[in-house]
């Protein structure tokens, strides 16, 4: 059976308490070890053992990444665990930067290690979805993927790690209740179900999978 790690980055900080991205994190855990899935879970709120971390990208056949946007990046406390916890990447993670002395100006990012495994993110916002989709708006019609994730998936490409189908919530401060939230949560089961339907398939008979 696939191996998950699941990594909540909703950071508590300041008027955030990282509440949302938490109940994600554990609706996926439910979901995952429900379904029969090995599941590792990471909280970027404590402190942790980067060797350890390391390790559980190793492990895993699918990362997923719980993350809220703030001023359009990610949080800091997430981007300094993916910088503490990659620096020890190199022969592990990553076999180089993927470019030669004969060649320096191609290939760049290509030296991934991680090329048998995949990892999906979502994300939180309190823009709505038309602040991306809607002309004139602030995001200019530019996607989230595209756009405020796109070095975010680079970085994801440099460790060799294909990328699934994410989730993004849109507007969740002002207009998030019991009921919309149920909605979301709904749709990101169904999309879990979707996705990780494919995946057990390749998994199971890769040959076969890659025929149909």
């Amino acid at each position: 059976m696939l191996n998950i790690f699941i990594i909540n980055g909703g950071q508590i900080f300041g008027t955030s308490n990282g509440q949302l991205n938490k109940k994600l994190a554990e609706i996926t855990a439910s979901f995952m070890s429900s379904n029969g899935f090995n599941v590792r879970t990471s909280d970027i709120n404590y402190e942790y053992d980067e060797l350890l971390e390391l390790e559980n990208f190793l492990w895993a056949d699918i990362t997923i990444w719980h993350v809220p946007i703030w001023w359009f990046q990610l949080p800091h406390r997430l981007k300094e665990y993916m910088d503490v916890v990659f620096k020890n990447g190199e022969g592990k993670l990553y076999e180089n930067d993927g470019r030669t002395r004969t060649h320096p100006q191609l290939n760049y990012g290509r030296g991934g290690l991680l090329h048998s495994k995949k990892y999906l993110i979502t994300t939180s916002w309190n823009a709505p979805k038309g602040a991306f989709t809607i002309k004139g708006e602030i995001m200019d019609q530019t996607s989230v993927d595209d756009g405020v994730l796109f070095g975010f998936h680079r970085a994801m490409e440099f460790l060799g790690l294909s990328r699934l189908k994410g989730f993004h919530f849109y507007d969740v401060l002002k207009n998030m209740d019991k009921e919309r939230f149920e909605e979301y949560e709904n749709q990101y089961i169904e999309h879990l179900n979707r996705t990780l339907k494919k995946e057990i398939l390749l998994a199971s008979n890769p040959i076969d999978s890659k025929n149909t």
